[in-house]
């Protein structure tokens, strides 16, 4: 698979063989969350590049989220958080064997209660999984409060727009908890 396209099946995953996202986030508790109004998009050094088309579609469905967050965009390094992503695809091969339990083999036609052997028959199939990480520093000393991250089966044979729909509904997932809720006091 060419990294582009892998790249592509990640962020704008169809639905797979398993078809809900898993997601995970942690934060600094010592951060002051109601404190951040506007962020600015930076590159994560060491980060993979996507293509601009990519690029445009992850920042255009989390700063959707962020505006429903009360966050508003903005470009001046004065911004209270800065915010990158990092995307990644991994390969699992899946074995999938099924045994008829049922043919000639020891114990066919006497011995104990008759069939034995059986025949098994197997395939193997190449399961994608894609992950999104978002991170938001704090500007001032730029450190990291918040990290989401989701990962899903990706359906490389999704349609742009059901892979849209399903970026939108991941990033959705990956900030229903920020901000994450003040500490009880």
């Amino acid at each position: 698979m060419k990294p582009l396209f892998a790249t592509l099946v990640l962020l704008l995953a169809g639905t797979g063989i398993a078809g809900a996202q898993d997601v995970r986030y942690n934060f600094d508790k010592q951060a002051n969350f109601s404190g951040f109004k506007t962020y600015k998009w930076v590159t994560i050094k060491g980060a993979t590049q996507l293509s601009d088309l990519v690029d445009k579609q992850v920042k255009a469905a989390v700063d959707a989220e962020l505006s429903k967050k009360g966050l508003s965009k903005s470009e001046s390094d004065t911004a209270d958080l800065y915010i990158g992503y990092q995307a990644a695809v991994g390969q699992e091969k899946e074995y999938t064997s099924f045994d008829t339990g049922w043919g000639y083999g020891p114990g066919w036609g006497g011995g104990w209660y008759g069939g034995g052997g059986g025949m098994t028959t197997g395939t193997t199939s190449t399961i994608y999984i894609g992950q999104l990480a978002l991170d938001m520093y704090a500007s001032g000393p730029k450190s990291l409060v918040w990290r989401g991250n989701a990962s899903k089966t990706l359906d490389p044979k999704a349609k742009p727009e059901k892979q849209q729909k399903n970026l939108e509904k991941a990033v959705t997932k990956l900030l229903k908890n920020y901000p994450p809720p003040p500490p009880k006091t």
